[in-house]
This record gives C-alpha cells, structure tokens and sequence, in this order.
C-alpha cells in the first residue's frame, strides 16, 4: 500500500493570513459591514461560516460567504507565500516513495489556486472538511499521517486512526496541539523531512 501523508492547508503549507486579511478588508468595504481583519487572521482553520458569524447576521451568512469565495482570487492567492519548510515537506514524502495529501476547510477551488500559483503539487487536494470530517479524506486515501496546525487537524487524524503530527505555525501553541492528543509536535515544518525519516526508519524496523 501507497504511504499517505496529508497535511492541511491555512497556517501549515500556506501563510494565507496576508491574503485573508486583504479579502476581508476588500469584503467590508463591498458589503458596508465592519469586519475586524486584524482579529479574524488570528483564528484561522474552522470553516469560513464560523468566522463569518462574528461580522453577519446568521442568515445573511451563505450570501456573504458565496461573495467572499468569489472575490477571494482576486484579492488572496498573489498575497500569500509558502509556510517555511512546505515544498520540502511534500519533496521528503516524494523522496520515500509516498503521495501527499491535502485536506482543508478552505473552498476546494481557491486552495488549489494558492497551491498552483506555489508550485506545491500534492497529489490530491480535497476542500471543504473541517476536524473530525476530514477524518472522511484521510481514511478515503488510506493516510497514516495527518499534519495540521490547528486542534481541529489533530482531532481529524485521530478520528482517522491517523498519526496526528501537530505544527506550531497556526493559532494553537504547542503546549495546546499536545494536550488535544498530537502525537508529535514540531516548531515548523523545517523540522519534517528529518522527522519523517526518523519515522520510516522505525516503521521498517517493526515491520
């Protein structure tokens, strides 16, 4: 069987807070409505809706977000560099003979946009599940590792049956991956490919 590595997207391969930012402020001024930019970047990873609340009435909320999607290209993905260590990341798996994987709660087309415009080419990317659903991607392509910034990573690969490897780049700290069951903890991504080594070779070892 093909070893799967998933990894999610916002805060893990991509620091998509420029670009986010830039959307909200472009959003506030088409809709009229006060969105604190600022604050919204500092919690990223759940579903757009549950940012969107915040700024929206509850029913106005589908509306604004179909808007938000489609002003999103225009305003996010040329703002938005690479996380450190993410194209080495996905070259560690490539080089031990695994397929990468991308499972994230952002709108499936403009995560492949950021990931094209990056030159990042996993070979799968699938969008729109959020913690425990994206447990569905990652059991779909058999993924033993799931690697994610944000509680809701950690409670998808451990619903998965995956191992959860928790990145400290997002808005949860280390201290609060570990307490929600990461298996492993790294500062940044610059630490994978030497991990992921460690990992195989224990791997074979047992087998």
């Amino acid at each position: 069987m093909t070893f799967t590595v998933g990894f999610d997207l916002d805060m893990t391969l991509i620091d998509s807070r420029p670009g986010i930012h830039a959307c909200y402020t472009a959003l506030a001024e088409r809709t009229g409505a006060f969105i604190d930019a600022d604050l919204a970047v500092t919690r990223l990873g759940p579903p757009l809706a549950e940012e969107l609340v915040n700024w929206f009435p509850e029913e106005r909320v589908p509306e604004v977000a179909d808007l938000y999607r489609e002003m999103y290209p225009a305003y996010a993905i040329a703002a938005t560099p690479a996380m450190a260590g993410a194209r080495e990341a996905m070259a560690a798996v490539r080089a031990a003979g695994g397929r990468t994987m991308v499972v994230t709660a952002k709108y499936e087309p403009n995560a492949k946009l950021h990931l094209s415009h990056l030159g990042i080419e996993p070979d799968v990317v699938v969008g729109d599940l959020w913690a425990e659903r994206k447990a569905e991607a990652l059991r779909e392509y058999a993924a033993g590792v799931y690697v994610g910034d944000h509680v809701g990573d950690v409670r998808g690969a451990r619903t998965a049956g995956a191992l959860s490897v928790g990145v400290a780049t997002g808005p949860c700290p280390a201290e609060e991956l570990r307490a929600a069951g990461a298996d492993v903890v790294l500062d940044d991504l610059s630490a994978f490919p030497a991990w992921l080594a460690g990992y195989r070779e224990a791997e074979a070892s047992r087998a």
